[in-house]
């Protein structure tokens, strides 16, 4: 029996976020072709999202004179369609217009080698133009908007478990472990714990001591780095840059610390990006250093492709970081070495 015809129904947005994208451009200019400078992860309509620029371009085929944007969808949900626009800032602090690019496109689930989970444009703009007219003291900034749309008759809302749980740690109800760090006292529920980290699972649940006791003291980790790993685990989001208390490449460096020893490996990737953008000529030996101490594969291989930059190189091996680096970690030192002389 037919369900007879149906009207069109209108597009609902969902989600709508602007977003600026400062890429230290005078820094990654000399990336190989096909590498990317990430931006941070957004959450735009239940989604998460990154914006990825190829200094030097995305296809060898442009022979590097062009720079690339894409938008990347990083959620295992659901496919999406989504309008994504970018422009970047001139030199007067206006937006150029005239350089706006905007696209409107099904994104697929992350990792899903069939289809499209990022969209965008691989000449973007020339590098030349870039350097001529949007380099601004050795940065150039995107302006990135992203709406997440549902075409859907019945429009679902984004999911919003993690602010509910979020609002858990703003109150005691319910909470059956507590921890102890410097005379600071963090209420939690082992429920929550366990079902984020295997090594809270093992600890509160296991055959453990902890498991029997209300209230844990914990040495290796500081009240700070401590406080914003419990906001991570209950709502899967770092603090909002305003928010957050501490931004530094050691208190990032602490938390990625902390990922690592309760196997929050989607925190470690998070931190790895935000150490990632904090490279510098001196900066880059601890943070390779980090990356080698706490297993991070990307980071560690990005960190060496800078390293062995020449120009960085010649001014790397004079730092009190990169003696630091050779006599703490010698495969890597002689990793470095074997890549400046290939």
């Amino acid at each position: 029996m037919s369900k007879g015809a149906k009207m069109t129904e209108p597009t609902t947005i969902v989600g709508c976020s602007i977003f600026p994208f400062r890429v230290d451009y005078e820094q990654n200019k000399k990336l190989p072709i096909g590498e990317a400078v990430h931006s941070d992860v957004v959450s735009v309509g239940g989604h998460l999202w990154r914006v990825e620029c190829f200094p030097r371009g995305y296809d060898e085929a442009n022979n590097g004179e062009y720079i690339s944007i894409f938008f990347s969808h990083a959620s295992r949900s659901r496919s999406v369609r989504v309008i994504a626009e970018a422009f970047m800032i001139g030199r007067d602090g206006e937006p150029s217009i005239s350089y706006e690019r905007r696209i409107c496109e099904t994104f697929a689930i992350s990792g899903d080698e069939r289809l499209h989970d990022s969209w965008g444009w691989t000449r973007f703009e020339k590098v030349t133009d870039v350097e001529n007219f949007f380099l601004i003291e050795r940065h150039v900034t995107f302006v990135c908007t992203i709406v997440v749309m549902d075409d859907s008759p019945i429009p679902v809302p984004p999911s919003d478990i993690g602010i509910h749980l979020g609002r858990l740690l703003d109150h005691t109800d319910g909470t059956d472990v507590s921890f102890i760090i410097d005379n600071e006292t963090f209420p939690a529920h082992r429920a929550v714990l366990a079902a984020r980290s295997p090594v809270f699972r093992a600890e509160l649940f296991g055959s453990m001591a902890e498991a029997t006791m209300s209230s844990i003291t914990l040495h290796n980790i500081t009240p700070t780095t401590f406080k914003v790993m419990l906001q991570f685990i209950y709502t899967d989001e770092l603090p909002a840059k305003d928010d957050l208390e501490d931004s530094s490449i050691e208190m990032i460096q602490n938390l990625l610390a902390a990922a690592d020893c309760y196997a929050l490996d989607r925190l470690k990737f998070i931190c790895a990006q935000k150490l990632w953008d904090k490279v510098s000529v001196d900066t880059i030996a601890t943070i390779l250093a980090c990356a080698e101490t706490y297993n991070c594969h990307e980071l560690k291989n990005k960190c060496i492709d800078f390293f062995v930059l020449e120009e960085n190189f010649k001014q790397d091996v004079f730092t009190d970081g990169y003696v630091a680096l050779v006599i703490k970690f010698p495969l890597v030192a002689a990793e470095l070495k074997k890549r400046v002389r290939a």
